[in-house]
């Protein structure tokens, strides 16, 4: 990707922030800190989406920070994805959240929150380019495949995302952390057979580029 095009979609990332920032639909757009817009490499092959800011994301205005940010950094790296290269976003902007007692906790973002946010994250992709989709958690795969998905049996094939994007689902990396004895083992299995899956694709469409960046030039040659 030329810097020119790398430029141009930094800024429109960038404006998209700002209206995001300035977005008031939801009541929680009144009670967040920081929106919450994404981050990462504005021509990136891959695009994580998580379901929404947590506490330590909506402190500091990022996605995917503190465990289950360390965790992601982790699982990406595992298939030779640095978090730089990577764009990392969410379904939602602003953080959910609700009270018990005196204590104010996360909670998944509710179908009203999704859908005022679903423009905003549809124009990331748009303007990002991505040729595959991770979502990771069952808010976020409902996100894109409607009401009725169900992780545990759905996650771990392909789907069509937006603009005939290829979607992989896996578990959310806060879910990974909150496992314990021989679940945890179980379930970073399933995440890694998923990663492998994502790693894949990603090879086999740059294959494909490369192949088709070939005949072109190939025939180029003979038509001179």
């Amino acid at each position: 990707m030329n810097l020119e095009e790398r430029a141009r979609r930094e800024k429109l990332l960038e404006k998209e922030a700002a209206r995001a920032a300035a977005c008031r639909k939801c009541a929680i757009g009144y009670t967040r800190q920081n929106n919450v817009y994404g981050e990462g490499d504005p021509c990136a092959r891959l695009v994580v989406v998580g379901e929404g800011p947590g506490e330590t994301e909506d402190r500091l205005g990022r996605p995917f920070v503190g465990r289950a940010g360390a965790l992601l950094d982790q699982m990406l790296a595992a298939i030779d994805l640095p978090r730089e290269d990577v764009y990392i976003c969410n379904t939602v902007k602003c953080r959910p959240t609700q009270t018990e007692g005196t204590s104010i906790r996360n909670r998944p973002p509710d179908p009203v929150e999704m859908a005022n946010c679903r423009p905003f994250l549809e124009t990331q992709i748009e303007i990002i380019q991505p040729e595959v989709i991770l979502a990771l958690g069952a808010p976020a795969a409902r996100c894109f495949l409607g009401s009725t998905f169900g992780i545990t049996k759905q996650r771990g094939q392909w789907f069509v995302g937006p603009n005939g994007v290829p979607l992989m689902i896996t578990f959310h990396p806060a879910y990974v952390l909150r496992q314990s004895g021989a679940e945890i083992t179980g379930v970073k299995r399933l995440v890694w057979n998923d990663l492998k899956l994502v790693r894949d694709k990603l090879a086999t469409l740059h294959a494909e580029r490369e192949n088709v960046a070939a005949r072109v030039e190939q025939a180029s040659l003979f038509d001179q």
